[in-house]
């Protein structure tokens, strides 16, 4: 397959040099945001022309950005931009207020798309949510850039998204990795046939259980790695050597908790400088877990590889395609004075993300937990009530059980 452009093949040193001429002119634009203003004030943008230089910088994290919006709404001052200057505005958990725009694959993910096989001819049955978060148009917006047509198909009623999907001939599936096989199977209930031969997914864990799953039924199944904040970071090609990085971002691994890059192969944070000018992110902290790969992927492709994505630098967890944070269990415990700690445990059945939410409590009916787990941590989940003082004094309010091997 030819690739998506040049950029994705030229030589590392061609990148390095196209990196130092590009960071000074980025960093010059990120200082007219007031937000950037102030945290890049002793940096002077002409002397940021490597990865070394870059790592010196500090770093921006979530609950920064989180806390400028708060004061500054919506964005907090990381953009000059005002609202009406955008096509859209989402709002993400948080809540957190992203930008977007119709036009440009404003996130990146064409590339993707291209290197999954995706293009003219292809329908893609598009199964993220298009409801406040930015996902869905995300893919649309990839979509496009390929000359894929799009069904806009959102997230939940399965026996639609079957009836749609045969009547209309989709033939490439776009979501969360799990909701593909809920699909699947409402299909075989209803004794219909799909025409799904491809599958671009992300926002969760892709296991290899669920990716042979899919193989056996003729799917190719191809993750990305992508945020709201940042569009699309790395992505698969056909080799399925790690993730290949986007030419439009820089990332960086580096010490959880600290801006330090570690070793190649060391386990660290992931940290991303965006290019993007109408909305630059200077070293914003994702709080994923990955690592570099040495070398370069067979596929021709020549940036950077990561592992992918190997959990979180602190506990928040994603579980069915959602994040779970500790302030959110936190709120859940304040809801119910009788609860005196609370753990969140997530595991997988089947091929499905579960989630299980222990209380220590006297209490002896679980149903009066149900609409505040709903509440505060957004999603349905088992209520298991513990004697107090039965978990693990660990300091973890979130725990994964689930394997990425």
């Amino acid at each position: 397959m030819a690739h998506y452009d040049d950029l994705e093949t030229r030589d590392p040193a061609a990148r390095d040099k196209a990196l130092a001429s590009a960071l000074p002119a980025a960093l010059a634009r990120a200082r007219t945001a007031p937000a950037l203003a102030r945290l890049l004030r002793e940096v002077d943008p002409a002397q940021v022309t490597d990865r070394a230089a870059l790592a010196r910088l500090p770093v921006i994290r979530k609950a920064e950005l989180s806390e400028a919006q708060r004061k500054s709404p919506p964005f907090g001052g990381f953009t000059t931009r005002r609202v009406a200057d955008f096509d859209h505005v989402f709002q993400s958990p948080g809540p957190i207020y992203e930008p977007g725009r119709r036009d440009g694959d404003w996130w990146r993910l064409g590339r993707f798309l291209h290197a999954s096989g995706v293009g003219q001819g292809d329908i893609v049955q598009n199964c993220f949510g298009y409801h406040l978060t930015p996902a869905g148009m995300m893919f649309e917006s990839g979509a496009r850039a390929v000359d894929a047509a799009v069904l806009p198909a959102g997230t939940g009623q399965t026996e639609l998204q079957v009836r749609a999907a045969v009547d209309i001939g989709t033939t490439c599936y776009a979501g969360t990795p799990d909701f593909l096989k809920v699909i699947l199977d409402r299909a075989d209930e209803m004794g219909e046939r799909l025409g799904f031969t491809k599958a671009v997914v992300g926002g969760g864990a892709l296991f290899p259980s669920l990716r042979q799953l899919y193989a056996d039924r003729g799917i190719v199944t191809r993750q990305c790695y992508a945020t709201a904040d940042l569009g699309n970071i790395a992505y698969e090609s056909d080799a399925l050597e790690g993730m290949i990085v986007d030419e439009g971002v820089i990332v960086e691994i580096v010490r959880p908790g600290t801006g330090d890059p570690v070793p190649e192969g060391e386990v660290g944070e992931v940290l991303v400088t965006t290019l993007n000018p109408d909305y630059p992110l200077v070293r914003f902290a994702t709080g994923d877990l990955s690592a570099v790969l040495p070398g370069t992927s067979p596929c021709g492709r020549t940036n950077m590889r990561i592992k992918g994505w190997m959990g979180r630098a602190d506990q928040t967890t994603k579980i069915k395609g959602m994040f779970v944070r500790p302030e959110q269990v936190a709120a859940l415990v304040s809801r119910h004075p009788d609860v005196a700690r609370a753990r969140v445990i997530a595991d997988r059945q089947g091929e499905m993300d579960v989630m299980t939410v222990q209380l220590e409590t006297a209490q002896g009916d679980n149903g009066i937990y149900l609409a505040s787990v709903m509440d505060t941590l957004k999603m349905k989940g088992e209520v298991q009530l513990v004697p107090v003082g039965s978990l693990p004094n660990d300091g973890k309010v979130i725990e994964d059980r689930r394997s990425y091997d």
